[in-house]
C-alpha cells in the first residue's frame, strides 16, 4: 500500500485555518442573512439576478451560482413565495423559465448589502494586508477551478453572476456585496460617490 502524503506543517496549517473560517466564520455570516429570513445561497441568487435587468435562465442560474437543478428549484420557491423574485415563460422557448429580481428583491438587497459586507470584511479582509488578500484570492481560485466551480463568475456561454473576481451588482455600478451608497441609490442602480465602508 503506498504511504499517505501526509501534510506539512505549512499544509497543515492552512487546512485547519480554512476548517475555522468554515465552521466558525460561514455561520457568522449566516446570521446577518437568517435574520432576514435567508440564507447565503438565497442571498447570492438574489445578488447575480439583481444585475440582469431581463432576467436570467434558471439553467443559467443554477450553473453560474454552482447549486444544483434541484436545490435551485427549492431556493427559487421560496423567494418567489416571499416576493423577491418572479418567474416568467421565456419568449423565445415556452420551455424555458426567466426568474427575475422583483422590486422587493432590490429593497432587500439594499438593506442587507451594506450589513454583509461590514460581516466580511470585520471576518476576513480587515486582517489581511494587500498581498495577504491577493495570495488568498490566487490560493482559493486555483482550488475553487479544480472543484469545477465558477470563481470567476463567468460560466462558459453565460453571464457574469458570482465570485472573487466578480461580485453580483445591484443595478449598475459597484458590486452588490461591496456596494457602497444609500438603499435609494442602490435600488435605482446608480453609481455612489461614498467610500465603501470598512467597517
Amino acid at each position: 500500500m503506498e504511504e499517505p502524503r501526509w501534510l506539512n506543517e505549512t499544509e497543515r496549517r492552512a487546512w485547519t485555518s480554512l476548517l475555522a473560517l468554515v465552521v466558525v466564520g460561514l455561520p457568522d455570516l449566516e446570521r446577518t442573512f437568517r435574520g432576514h429570513g435567508l440564507v447565503q445561497v438565497e442571498y447570492g441568487l438574489l445578488a447575480g439576478l439583481s444585475e440582469q435587468p431581463d432576467g436570467l435562465r434558471l439553467c443559467d442560474l443554477a450553473r453560474a451560482m454552482n447549486v444544483s437543478a434541484s436545490r435551485l428549484s427549492h431556493r427559487m420557491r421560496k423567494l418567489v413565495d416571499l416576493g423577491y423574485v418572479e418567474l416568467r415563460g421565456s419568449d423565445a422557448d415556452g420551455r424555458v423559465s426567466i426568474a427575475a429580481i422583483t422590486e422587493g428583491g432590490r429593497d432587500l438587497l439594499a438593506e442587507v448589502a451594506p450589513q454583509h459586507v461590514r460581516d466580511v470584511r470585520r471576518l476576513i479582509f480587515d486582517r489581511l494586508d494587500e498581498a495577504q488578500t491577493a495570495a488568498l484570492a490566487d490560493a482559493l481560485g486555483t482550488v475553487a477551478e479544480h472543484l469545477g466551480a465558477c470563481p470567476s463568475g463567468s460560466p462558459a456561454g453565460g453571464p457574469a453572476i458570482a465570485g472573487p473576481a466578480h461580485q453580483p451588482k445591484i443595478g449598475g455600478g459597484a458590486p452588490a456585496e461591496i456596494r457602497a451608497g444609500t438603499p435609494a441609490e442602490i435600488r435605482a442602480g446608480t453609481p455612489a460617490a461614498h467610500p465603501v465602508p470598512t467597517s
